[in-house]
């Protein structure tokens, strides 16, 4: 039978990360691949309590199609949340999306037609890069340093590409680095972005997980023309299988994004925006996320003291204040994809850093997820990488 895909579909490829999920899963591996929330962390019993309310109180509701733009008692107290980080909005603002990936991908297919430039940090987010792939765009990185985003180069680019769509960027505890952008970058890039004309995707699912230093305000924030796109999620705060995202924007945007959405799968699921709100007037979640914090904290602290202990010491990493990976950068002889393969075989397993760079490089890198392993876990994945590790060198 000759299935005609259509060039889109033809054009698609397999990132190699759904494959090594698949083989992280084996009880043998400890994985630092995946970007896992701690599920021992999920507030299980909590729950048990809250859907029983929604139900007494509003079955037949929880449980019936419900508006594009979502229930308008969450999108208030996400605009509460908001207002506590810096952000001023209505629930007009906000749009509730079925997980932040989803409004990634809602951008790309609002935003980009064939050809555009889209400018994003050097390395940046793999399911972002795939999102976007779809609408084949011209993919401008920009370099970073333990700051963030470095604006002397991004304003280089913007020079050279004056039709660029949006930046896209992820400030806080960047995925996959682990690094935050300082205060002075954010103004600087909102500054940047009015000169040029060009918009903003403040991409924010890990902000909240700050467990050292002092907290910064979203890019949001500095938005003084309307330009500066936010997303978020309750995914690393409460729990991504509710798949509860967010989008904040100028409403005339918010407008797009419904049509969009509406055509994609018509709402998010009424039973889960129902549970969020619950949860949050029968439970304190941010005596729950501080718990979050403390334990990645204490997970991230036993990671870093494994690098430094156990793995050779050309061997460099990230240092971030918060969210769920650290990024190691090894010695230039060394691929971290064929590195992968013999950690497999010695049951450990990340992410080969290639595939952060979507015009390619970073064959020396890789990504670390601390959130999802026990302390003994992480000792002995170290190990077991270190001992790979010190066979190639």
């Amino acid at each position: 039978m000759n299935i005609n895909f259509s060039k889109r579909a033809r054009a698609m490829k397999p990132s190699g990360t759904h494959q090594l999920l698949q083989m992280s899963e084996r009880p043998e591996v400890i994985s630092f691949a995946g970007g896992f929330p701690a599920p021992e962390l999920f507030p299980v019993e909590a729950l048990k309590a809250v859907c029983e309310a929604v139900l007494d109180e509003q079955g037949p509701a929880s449980l019936q199609y419900s508006t594009t733009e979502g229930y308008i008692p969450l999108r208030t107290a996400i605009c509460d949340r908001m207002k506590m980080i810096g952000i001023e909005a209505s629930y007009e603002h906000v749009m509730i999306t079925s997980g932040s990936q989803q409004a990634i991908d809602l951008t790309g297919k609002l935003f980009i037609d064939d050809g555009d430039v889209i400018i994003c940090e050097s390395p940046t987010y793999l399911a972002a890069i795939n999102a976007f792939k779809l609408y084949n765009p011209q993919f401008v990185e920009v370099a970073m340093d333990e700051d963030g985003m470095i604006m002397e180069e991004l304003e280089k680019k913007l020079q050279a590409h004056p039709g660029a769509k949006f930046i896209y960027t992820i400030p806080d505890f960047q995925n996959p680095t682990g690094r935050t952008m300082n205060l002075e970058r954010r103004q600087r890039m909102v500054e940047l972005a009015n000169q040029y004309d060009v918009l903003i995707l403040e991409d924010n699912p890990y902000g909240a997980i700050r467990f050292a230093g002092e907290p910064l305000p979203p890019i949001k924030h500095f938005d003084s023309e309307g330009r500066v796109i936010y997303l978020s999620t309750f995914s690393k705060i409460f729990s991504p299988g509710l798949r509860l995202g967010w989008i904040c924007a100028d409403e005339a945007m918010i407008e797009k994004y419904v049509l969009l959405k509406e055509s994609s799968d018509l709402h998010t699921d009424s039973f889960a925006q129902r549970i969020a709100v619950k949860y949050m007037e029968m439970n304190d979640l941010d005596a729950h996320i501080d718990r979050i914090r403390a334990i990645y904290r204490e997970r991230y602290t036993t990671m870093v003291s494994c690098i430094e202990q156990f793995l050779p010491h050309s061997v460099s990493h990230s240092t971030p204040e918060g969210g769920l990976f650290i990024w190691l950068e090894l010695p230039e002889s060394i691929d971290s994809a064929e590195l992968l393969q013999d950690c497999l075989n010695n049951h450990v397993a990340f992410v080969s850093g290639a595939a952060f760079f979507p015009n390619g490089g970073g064959h020396n890198t890789l990504r670390l997820n601390f959130s999802n392993m026990s302390n003994e876990n992480i000792t002995e994945g170290i190990k077991r990488l270190a001992d790979v590790l010190h066979s190639k060198l």
